[in-house]
């Protein structure tokens, strides 16, 4: 079995761009794989959630990770807090992370384009991921395209480590579904917060359904033919159907007859449907706090286990334990 790790802030209401480019791959992954997954609540203090938000936030984000399929049975499931080994190893591999590697990372570059103060914490980002990564010595770090760099990075650290200490960190592979790594927003731009372009999974019906209705799209006249390939209702609708289904849906956008609004209500639809047992399980959690802080108190020993040995690793190699 392949071990297998990934994390997610707790930013807001997920979306179906989180289920899809990341979720999803880890909830399949645990019937054959022994998988990882963490609320990164470290990593959302850089972008300045702190209190009573982030602590509701990370509680929420726990719900929803366990809703959505990820099972505590089959997977270690904790939150990137409760393991403080973390933090230690956060700080001896930034001796090896060199300035300039940190200078060309993107998402440090996008965040403060968008107006985000710099600050240390969100400039050293990809090296606290890289030992959120290298702590646990997975084989596979499923991502979206925006991470690819951020699991390269690891890389590049893990190896001035070894070459300086031995074979002590596992060098990691990162894995990407093409076909769904990037899931269109509303405008049509990669699926993010940041540009508040999102469809999100729980919710109500009424208002979920008026965010489909922003989706943009051509202007077409009702009886023309409409192209699909291009189209962000077809797009976001193709995640959900199965080959049949979507067939018969790019026979609808080829008949013509039939406006850009009526495939947004059948959008609607569909992904109201493909959530519903995911909303009823969700209701469960909410209503049961005090299971979600089992499941994640378990999962914390479990992580805590691993990463306990692996930083008497780092010690005896670093001279940190004498």
């Amino acid at each position: 079995m392949k071990r297998l790790l990934t994390g997610i802030q707790p930013s807001g209401d997920l979306h179906i761009g989180n289920y899809f480019g990341s979720i999803k791959q880890m909830v399949e992954a645990q019937a054959s794989n022994e998988t990882f997954a963490f609320v990164a609540n470290y990593h959302a203090m850089s972008s300045g959630n702190g209190g009573e938000k982030l602590a509701k936030l990370t509680m929420q984000t726990a719900t929803d990770f366990l809703a959505l399929g990820i099972d505590p049975e089959k997977s270690t499931f904790w939150i990137q807090s409760d393991v403080k080994e973390v933090l230690e190893l956060y700080w001896v591999l930034s001796g090896f992370t060199p300035m300039g590697l940190l200078e060309r990372a993107h998402s440090y570059k996008d965040k403060t384009a968008k107006g985000i103060a710099a600050n240390h914490s969100l400039f050293s980002y990809p090296v606290l991921m890289a030992a959120d990564i290298l702590l646990y010595s997975p084989d596979i770090v499923p991502v979206g395209k925006d991470q690819i760099q951020h699991v390269e990075i690891a890389r590049d650290i893990a190896v001035k480590f070894n070459n300086e200490y031995g074979d002590v960190l596992k060098i990691p592979e990162f894995k990407i579904q093409e076909e769904v790594a990037t899931v269109p927003g509303t405008d049509g731009q990669k699926m993010s917060k940041s540009y508040g372009n999102t469809v999100n999974i729980f919710g109500e019906e009424k208002k979920q359904l008026k965010t489909i209705k922003k989706i943009v799209t051509e202007n077409v006249a009702m009886e023309e033919p409409k192209e699909f390939l291009n189209c962000n209702v077809y797009n976001m609708a193709k995640l959900f159907l199965n080959e049949n289904d979507l067939l018969s849906l790019q026979n609808r956008y080829a008949s013509g007859g039939e406006g850009h609004g009526h495939f947004k209500l059948y959008l609607g639809e569909v992904m109201w449907d493909y959530f519903s047992e995911y909303r009823t399980k969700r209701e469960h959690y909410l209503n049961n706090q005090g299971e979600v802080r089992e499941i994640l108190n378990f999962g914390a020993q479990k992580a805590s286990a691993i990463s306990a040995e692996m930083i008497e690793k780092i010690r005896t190699a670093t001279g940190i334990r004498y």
